[in-house]
């Protein structure tokens, strides 16, 4: 069944197809690879064209899996009815129906429909704080969605791997992840990790020939499926399955949903608010019990009062908000970070990112600019140098006295033709394609002279890099010559002979001693080396394998330079004084990576430690290796074993690890670290997928950025934390204190409940508190320097003692605010006053809600004043002022002094509230003058 004929067949989209019967019928991993071009009407060389990719996604749908786009918006809004203290709220509108029934059931139940507002309020303000929430989340997971290479009108393209169509060709390179299911067509030692799919552990080799029609998934050794990774070497493959028609579709489809779990962060806050909830409703029947001895509370009517006001102080106690508020606020802060180039992927991470002590970084790239450039060049006879820097090959070669021309052409276009990498001419531009040592080769080859005497260059077979091995090698013309390049201690290890002027000369013991030192040489000066050989043999290898790589014929020494990022040392510098230190974890020799170490500021680059020495380390001696890598901050000549080894020792040693990493072999160490920070630029998609974080620019700062900006994160929710509980506190302590000292505050005046505040009011105020107020610091901009301070542990709690005494302060000082304005205002109370209950409520209703504001600004931190940087935070202010609005509004709006039981104030009695309100503000200025002198006096 071709594609291109099953015009009436169903099509799949994001249900699991119909479409399904093709993959039983076609039995691809049995097909040639012509045969599978000819069914699914492909050009192998060319690929699809661009009009019939469209139509094929238009027919076939997206490269993905179902996936469930969750419950209605109806459903959502009615799912923020089932939390427990919403069940409290509910409850007080029927304790409140049933008082309105005893009392007068003709009249308005004014009280039971204020409340039913409000719970809609709060439910509508929870739908719309998921739905930011979830925006952001899906904002994030397209930044980070997988990218194929693929053939289309004969070029190569990278295309979001949703956008794959059955009949694509796509080009498959070590590090890339599979996300499709595929009919190889080309095949150069190709190696592919299918843990994921199959459970085998090793790698699989991968080739192009025919599998019998009944062979088992595992046994499908032409094919590439979805969901695994490759770990060596390249190949083509044409798509033949996508989104459910995969392997894993099918297996897909097999599977119910899986609950999201919530972040340790989440969980601390939601266990926060439970026990709250238990605390508040404990003292709810203490206020209940009190409100009995302190009113005559005779009838039916009174005691469903009592209990409607207790149940509303029990709902108003407990910020029921916290969980959504610190979802949106890590959400949009991640969003924050992705402006800035670096890609979160996890919101686990946010927390663990302002916990970070120990940077392990790599050098190329991360530490420095990247583009590599060849500036020196040895063989036997001589030196010679390059001009020009970058990818740009307009430049020169300067020859050194003696050095031979020929032996200049050999070594540097064998380095090239040993390289994976192209250069192509895009304009005004130069577009390097491939990894930054093998383009600045392709660069240093093109700035040769024009000579008749090239070899062929036509590479028939190749060894790929291998980290294990450090070495690469082709074979060219025909398979007679190969060229091999690499570490150069590692290939002079293997070689027997030196090119010198055309003749091939032994190599003896002295003269590889001076070849080392002239590797030290360069790397002194601060460049990168590498070595390259060749080999002749008498006729194709068969099999190109490792043991070709022996007894090779050395051609000379390339040295490159990747000069540091300006900006490096003085992010090293901020990374310090924000107690976070360095690691340059690097392949280089030890003198390059010492002298970039140098010039970078890095704290101990004297003794750099290399792979040689950490092999030979007793890693069961804790004692030995802590005193290892606490030592230096320089490895040199690593392998992504040794980072995943240094890794563990670090956070042995108590130490939150942040690892970069690019390639396939660091994704184990990537996945250890407690930040794994994947490169977005040259990182493989192995990488990128077990990376907490992406670097969009590769750039070491961003990673510093990054940390400051969950340390920003991390503060902005105790911030609203702050706010939240303290102003919480206040009204609890208003109505506690209201209760027990109704008496002396003139509360026996009148009829009704001897209580400072209704439940409508109560509950007005709570809605104010989780709303505008406590989102907007949620996303306040930062008040004091979060990196001068040393990283958080992860053990510490969320609300420390500090934090704690900032509470009970404000919560106290607004609670006797909003007293001592009942009492100013009641006739009978201590002050004097002369108005009646109703005014008094409003007065000390006025008052919390003005407290509030003022506590907004004091929770912006903890030690600095409120009074710095004030107008950064416009969306504070316009909070601020949509708060003071709507209660001008509950105070003088006639309609609404029915609904809460309010009365107009005087402009006397709206500064009184005022004045006392702001007592709130002085008292925790004052308090954090005194924290200011303790933490000068301690540092």
């Amino acid at each position: 069944m071709s594609v291109e004929s099953g015009e009436n067949r169903p099509m799949s989209t994001n249900s699991a197809p119909a479409t399904s019967q093709r993959r039983a019928s076609n039995t691809w991993w049995a097909m040639e690879p012509s045969a599978v071009a000819s069914e699914l009407d492909v050009d192998l060389e060319v690929g699809l064209g661009d009009g019939a990719a469209d139509d094929r996604l238009a027919r076939f749908g997206p490269n993905e899996l179902s996936h469930d786009d969750g419950p209605s918006l109806l459903r959502r809004f009615f799912s923020q009815f089932t939390d427990p203290l919403v069940g409290l709220l509910i409850a007080a509108i029927v304790i409140s129906l049933a008082a309105w029934t005893i009392e007068d059931s003709s009249s308005v139940p004014v009280e039971a429909i204020v409340i039913a507002l409000i719970v809609v309020a709060n439910a509508v303000i929870g739908l719309w704080q998921e739905g930011r929430a979830t925006r952001a989340v899906d904002a994030l997971r397209r930044l980070t969605a997988a990218h194929s290479t693929v053939v289309r009108d004969g070029e190569r393209r990278s295309v979001s791997t949703t956008e794959l169509v059955p009949g694509d060709v796509v080009v498959l390179a070590e590090g890339d992840v599979v996300g499709f299911d595929g009919r190889l067509v080309e095949s150069a030692s190709l190696e592919v990790n299918e843990a994921a799919l199959t459970g085998e552990s090793m790698a699989i080799s991968k080739h192009t020939e025919l599998v019998p029609s009944d062979a088992p998934v595992a046994d499908r050794s032409n094919m590439v499926l979805s969901g695994t990774s490759v770990v060596k070497g390249r190949g083509r493959a044409v798509v033949v399955g996508t989104g459910h028609e995969t392997e894993v579709g099918r297996i897909a489809t097999l599977l119910g949903d899986t609950d999201v779990e919530p972040t340790p962060l989440q969980r601390q806050v939601a266990r926060l608010g439970r026990t709250l909830g238990i605390a508040v409703v404990v003292l709810a029947v203490v206020v209940i019990a009190a409100i009995m001895a302190t009113s005559d509370v005779d009838t039916a009517e009174e005691a469903l009062d009592a209990l409607l006001v207790a149940v509303s102080l029990a709902v108003a106690a407990v910020p029921e908000g916290l969980p959504a508020i610190m979802t949106v606020v890590l959400a949009l802060g991640v969003q924050r970070m992705s402006r800035r180039n670096a890609i979160v992927k996890r919101l686990l991470s946010v927390e663990t990112l302002g916990s970070a002590s120990v940077i392990c970084t790599d050098k190329t790239g991360t530490l420095t600019r990247n583009e590599m450039t060849v500036v020196r060049v040895a063989t036997a006879t001589g030196e010679a140098t390059f001009t020009g820097v970058g990818y740009d090959p307009d430049g020169s070669v300067e020859m050194g006295d003696d050095a031979d021309l020929d032996d200049l052409i050999e070594l540097v276009r064998a380095a090239a033709i040993a390289s994976d990498a192209t250069l192509e001419r895009d304009g005004e531009r130069w577009v390097p394609n491939g990894d930054p040592t093998e383009v600045a080769l392709v660069v240093a080859a093109a700035k040769l002279p024009d000579d008749d005497r090239r070899s062929n260059d036509t590479r028939v077979d190749e060894l790929p890099f291998d980290s294990d091995r450090k070495l690469m090698s082709v074979l060219v013309a025909d398979g007679a010559v190969q060229y091999t390049k690499g570490a150069p201690d590692v290939l002079l290890d293997r070689c027997v002979s030196e090119a010198r002027c055309g003749a091939t000369i032994d190599l003896h013991d002295d003269r590889v001693a001076e070849l080392r030192g002239q590797v030290e040489r360069f790397a002194d000066a601060g460049l990168r080396t590498l070595g390259v050989a060749r080999r002749r043999h008498d006729g194709r290898p068969d099999p190109f394998d490792e043991g070709a790589e022996r007894e090779l014929e050395w051609l000379g020494l390339v040295g490159l330079s990747d000069p540091p990022r300006l900006e490096a040392a003085e992010v090293i510098d901020r990374a310090r004084s924000a107690g976070i230190r360095t690691v340059m974890l690097t392949g280089d020799h030890p003198r390059t990576a010492v002298a970039i170490g140098a010039s970078l500021g890095l704290g101990n680059t004297d003794d750099p430690i290399t792979g040689t020495q950490l092999d030979r380390l007793d890693w069961d001696d804790r004692s030995e290796v802590s005193a290892t890598v606490e030592s230096t901050d320089v490895f040199a000549r690593v392998a992504p074993e040794h980072k995943l080894r240094l890794v563990r020792a670090l956070q042995h040693d108590g130490h939150i690890v942040a690892m970069t990493g690019d390639g396939v072999n660091d994704a184990p160490a990537l996945r250890r670290a407690d930040i794994g920070v994947s490169m977005g630029d040259v990182g493989t998609d192995v990488a990128r997928e077990a990376s907490d974080m992406v670097l969009a620019d590769d750039d070491f700062a961003t990673i510093v950025t990054a940390i400051e900006e969950g340390r920003n994160i991390f503060a902005d929710i105790r911030k609203f934390l702050r706010y939240l509980l303290a102003s919480n506190a206040g009204e609890v302590l208003v109505m506690v204190i209201g209760v027990l000292a109704a008496g002396p505050l003139g509360l026996r005046l009148g009829d009704g409940l001897a209580v400072p505040l209704l439940a409508t009011q109560i509950l007005w105020i709570n809605l104010l508190t989780d709303s505008a107020l406590a989102l907007a610091l949620g996303v306040d901009s930062s008040v004091e320097d979060v990196m001068s301070e040393p990283p958080r542990r992860l053990t510490d709690p969320i609300i420390d003692r500090a934090m704690w005494v900032t509470i009970a302060i404000v919560g106290t000082v607004t609670a006797l605010a909003g007293l001592v304005a009942l009492d100013l205002e009641l006739a009978g109370g201590m002050l004097g006053g002369d108005g009646d209950l109703e005014s008094g409520r409003t007065m000390v209703f006025t008052t919390i809600v003005l407290a509030q504001v003022f506590n907004a600004f004091n929770s912006r931190s903890d030690r600095v004043s409120a009074f710095v940087k004030l107008f950064d935070n416009r969306l504070l202010w316009a909070a601020v002022v949509a708060t003071v609005l709507l209660q001008v509004a509950v105070v003088h709006l006639d309609v609404l002094n029915r609904a809460f039981e309010t009365t107009p104030l005087s402009i006397s009695q709206w500064a009184t509230c005022w004045g006392l309100a702001a007592t709130v503000l002085l008292a925790n200025e004052l308090r954090k003058l005194f924290a200011r002198r303790r933490h000068d006096s301690a540092g």
